[in-house]
């Protein structure tokens, strides 16, 4: 399968198929990486060829003319401040260094993973800025931050290389949902507006047939089998343990599926219409999860234990 558009093409260029090499890597020195050298790729842009936005100006809802009711957006609620930011604008930008109320925060998307992360931006105090630093591990976006070059795993949300190495970010709960479904759910909410600084093409699907196709554009540590490689599923770990929630599994079900993972009381509610998945602890609080393709959150849990629906338990 094509995929016509300039990101794509870039992507599947020979040169961005191979390792990258000690000088292919877009200005980060890798030596001692907390991931093997070869398993990391340039993806085709150089660092901030994909362009992080710094400075995010936002609208209300009922100003955001350009997005249709099936829009999907990460939606996020803290400090009594709902934001919602379109996929479409992330499939170009990547990273959206925000702040809400006094904290700050770091909304990243890796189209090539389908995964939308949320994390708060400070480590030991200090507050990062992240940028997209052209470079994939397991076809996912390794973020740098500007204050140190460090580079970051998105789903491992840890500094892989450089002197913030093996420090973690905290992860943020967020929901993965349709425009309509957010804008119900939170009518005063702010969204993430196209005046970004930028001319791109927010119209258009930056990726049109990839999250149906079975293609995976660059190498795996591990490659999964069950599932369709795009299949969506939620993704939880707790301390140790790391369990994912196919979609499709997910749909045979209620829409409430209660679970227990080591011994803690959780809740997954599923909504058909909109997509949306959700995790939370017996207090009703959100707990942060990752909602991906499934050869995604294989790739980086290969030990992972999967729900089916003939397990669920309602409560």
């Amino acid at each position: 399968m094509r995929f016509p558009t300039l990101i794509l093409l870039t992507l599947l260029t020979a040169a961005a198929m191979l390792p990258a090499s000690a000088q292919e890597m877009n200005g980060f020195d890798l030596k001692n990486s907390l991931i093997p050298r070869a398993q990391i790729y340039a993806g085709g842009p150089a660092k901030d060829g994909i362009p992080a936005i710094d400075k995010p100006k936002f609208l209300p809802a009922e100003a955001a003319s350009f997005m249709q009711a099936g829009d999907n957006v990460l939606g996020l609620m803290r400090n009594n401040i709902a934001r919602a930011y379109p996929i479409r604008i992330l499939n170009w930008h990547e990273v959206v260094n925000d702040r809400l109320g006094h904290d700050a925060v770091a909304v990243t998307f890796c189209p090539l993973c389908g995964t939308g992360v949320v994390f708060d931006s400070r480590v030991n105090g200090r507050v990062l800025s992240f940028g997209v630093s052209g470079l994939l591990y397991n076809n996912d976006v390794l973020l740098y931050d500007r204050q140190t070059q460090s580079l970051w795993s998105q789903l491992l949300g840890r500094a892989i290389s450089g002197p913030l190495k093996g420090q973690r970010l905290t992860m943020l709960p967020v929901i993965h949902t349709t425009w309509a479904d957010w804008r119900v759910r939170h009518p005063t909410t702010q969204i993430l507006s196209t005046d970004t600084g930028k001319v791109r093409p927010y119209e258009r699907d930056a990726y049109p047939g990839y999250d149906n196709s079975e293609e995976i554009i660059f190498p795996l540590e591990f490659r999964s089998a069950g599932y369709h490689p795009k299949e969506r599923v939620l993704g939880v770990r707790l301390g140790n343990l790391i369990k994912a929630y196919p979609f499709v599994e997910l749909g045979k079900t209620s829409g409430v599926v209660s679970d227990q993972m080591g011994g803690t009381a959780l809740t997954i509610r599923f909504d058909r219409q909109s997509l949306r998945a959700t995790a939370y602890s017996a207090d009703g609080q959100q707990i942060a999860a990752v909602v991906g393709y499934w050869f995604a959150w294989y790739a980086f849990h290969p030990k992972t234990e999967v729900f089916r629906a003939a397990e669920q338990h309602l409560p």
